[in-house]
């Protein structure tokens, strides 16, 4: 038999060696039995072992050649734009589910780097990423070499065709298109292709393995918890790649102080990202599993630290001290559908894309309380939400980061917690934004399509680099009560379109609908909406000083103040409508204007 019972194994040792054991095995099983021993470690370390399908063609022979590539101009007589490697055959859609069926998620990420693009980290055109990269996927963040992050095409030489009499009215700058050429090299036809499909077909070629897995692959695991079982004082780990250390399946498990430790490589970041495949602690198929104290460790790309996958898997863990070295690795991860209970954790991740507290496709419920999140990547929020994730009582710190991400129709609630980001240019694209808090939709799939929401009651928020807020290519909701704001630059709240290399929806039709109440709360900075955004603020017993598009650059928006809220202008500003008693309004030198009338 494969399996062996490790309480069996351990008792019949002790009694003929009178000493610790050797429990090295791949499966751990006990029917609701308890495991003590202070020195056993479960281990595995044995080593474990892109076609470019470029056409073959004469010089003079192009008949039935397709170009992929992503449009930079089309004036209607010809097209313009990056080539794309083809390479990986039909890919699957994305929006498909960790267990292979459709689903219309995104994001991390970016990308982030999400920038975690994947920027989103990781950073995912991050997707990140959401804020992620270096090949990474942001959590919405992109490289720091200047690369797209993962779930960003990589562009290749400039090219251009003759349309001919081909109609071209429905294509635009951004757009994805396949062009077949006849014997001649002329273009016979012009396809306009999703961008999903693209991306998912140009994942596979990144660095280190990358994306296109067809359906749900999250590798092997070192250990195998398959019964219900209570384990102390143990230690488990793994050398090989695309390998858990110890997997949780269906099953309800305690561990208590017990240490996991992972290193070696990923083939595939999808399925690291998606499915739990090469993190440490995998638990999935309705797992039940509570990690209490204990230390998690891991040196590998994907390499999260505890990871909580499908619908009915549920991870409490608490007094646990968490560390990632690598890219693609958050501290505590959840997606699919799964739940993560955290409190009181230690955590401290160093690569890109990796979010102290991450999520991605097919999000989840995250609950965190007390305890400190550190991120020191590019493309690495502190928080990176493609779930529904609610933090209290905690201390995040994201030094070469957004503070937070939200993508798509997702959430983030903070509770009397202590936030800092200091993001970092990553694109080297001078029409990069630079922000604490960055809510967006980066059309990756990974995150559905929707309102996001953000709310914040007490506690305090520094932005040492950039805007407090910036709202881009999405609809959300912004909530804030009784928090302290620490500024770095003098605007608050940033909702516009955006035209950077990470290309976040439709130019000009890719702005920011914000919806922010401010309840009891005083907010210094200015307010910036472009023509293609909106905003309706919404204050009770709060202050405002600065100004409202002081440059009169459009943009749908109105304000109403209460009885006991007051604006402050610092600046001419310029709005649709406005409820409430103007003499509320200190204008002092300036001048407020609703709908190009002067009324103050």
């Amino acid at each position: 038999m494969k399996k062996i019972n490790l309480i069996y194994a351990a008792a019949i040792a002790l009694m003929l060696a009178g000493c610790s054991a050797d429990t090295s095995v791949s499966d751990v099983s006990s029917a609701d039995t308890v495991v003590s021993a202070s020195s056993d470690v479960v281990s595995s370390s044995d080593s474990s072992d892109e076609n470019s399908n470029e056409s073959a063609q004469s010089e003079n022979e192009y008949d039935n050649t397709e170009i992929m590539m992503r449009v930079t101009s089309c004036d209607g007589s010809t097209i313009t734009g990056n080539k794309m490697d083809q390479g990986m055959g039909e890919p699957p859609q994305m929006g498909d589910k960790q267990d292979g069926n459709s689903d219309g998620n995104q994001p991390p990420e970016m990308n982030g780097d999400k920038p975690e693009g994947e920027p989103p980290a990781d950073g995912n055109s991050d997707g990140n990423q959401p804020p992620e990269m270096n090949g990474d996927k942001p959590e919405g963040e992109p490289p720091t070499d200047g690369n797209k992050p993962d779930g960003a095409p990589q562009m290749g030489e400039e090219v251009s065709y003759s349309v001919g009499d081909i109609d071209v009215s429905n294509i635009s700058e951004g757009d994805m298109v396949k062009i077949v050429l006849d014997e001649s090299g002329n273009v016979m036809s012009i396809t306009k292709e999703e961008m999903p499909k693209l991306l998912q077909q140009q994942q596979g070629q990144q660095q280190g393995g990358g994306f296109g897995a067809n359906g749900t692959d999250n590798g092997t695991a070192a250990n195998n918890a398959d019964d219900d079982a209570v384990l102390s004082n143990m230690s488990f780990s793994s050398e090989n790649d695309d390998e858990n250390a110890l997997r949780a399946d269906g099953v309800t498990v305690s561990l208590t102080d017990c240490t996991i430790t992972k290193t070696g490589s990923s083939s595939n970041t999808e399925n690291g990202d998606f499915y739990g495949m090469n993190a440490a602690l995998l638990a999935e198929n309705g797992a039940q599993v509570t990690v209490t104290g204990g230390e998690v460790t891991t040196s590998a790309t994907n390499g999260n630290g505890i990871f909580s996958y499908g619908s009915g898997t549920v991870v409490n863990v608490s007094g646990t001290k968490i560390r990632t070295a690598e890219r693609n690795s958050g501290g505590i991860q959840t997606t699919g559908g799964g739940k993560m209970n955290a409190e009181d954790l230690d955590v401290q991740t160093e690569g890109n894309s990796s979010a102290a507290i991450r999520s991605d496709r097919g999000g989840g419920t995250v609950n965190v309380k007390g305890g400190t999140y550190v991120t020191n990547g590019t493309g690495s929020p502190a928080i990176y939400s493609t779930a529904d994730i609610s933090v209290s009582d905690a201390v995040l710190t994201a030094n070469n980061s957004e503070g937070i991400v939200v993508e798509g129709k997702n959430s983030v609630k903070l509770t009397d917690c202590t936030l800092s980001g200091k993001m970092q240019g990553t694109y080297n694209d001078n029409s990069e934004n630079i922000q604490c808090i960055m809510i967006y939709q980066s059309m990756s799939g990974d995150a559905d399509v929707g309102e996001a929401y953000f709310e914040a009651n007490g506690g305090e928020i520094t932005s040492l680099a950039g805007d407090m807020f910036y709202v881009t290519n999405t609809s959300c909701e912004i909530k804030l009560s009784g928090v302290k704001f620490n500024m770095a630059d003098g605007v608050f709240l940033r909702a516009v379109g955006n035209s950077s290399s990470r290309g976040w929806g439709k130019s000009g039709e890719n702005g920011g609908d914000v919806k922010m109440t401010l309840t009891d709360q005083t907010v210094e900075g200015d307010i910036v909406v472009d023509e293609i955004s909106s905003l309706d603020l919404d204050m009770s017993g709060s202050v405002l000083t600065g100004a409202i598009n002081a440059d009169n650059s459009g943009g749908n928006i109105s304000v109403f103040l209460d009885e006991n809220s007051t604006w402050n202008l610092t600046s001419d500003s310029y709005i649709f409508s406005f409820e409430g008693d103007i003499s509320n309004i200190n204008a002092g030198e300036f001048h407020l204007y609703v709908n190009g009338e002067m009324v103050v």
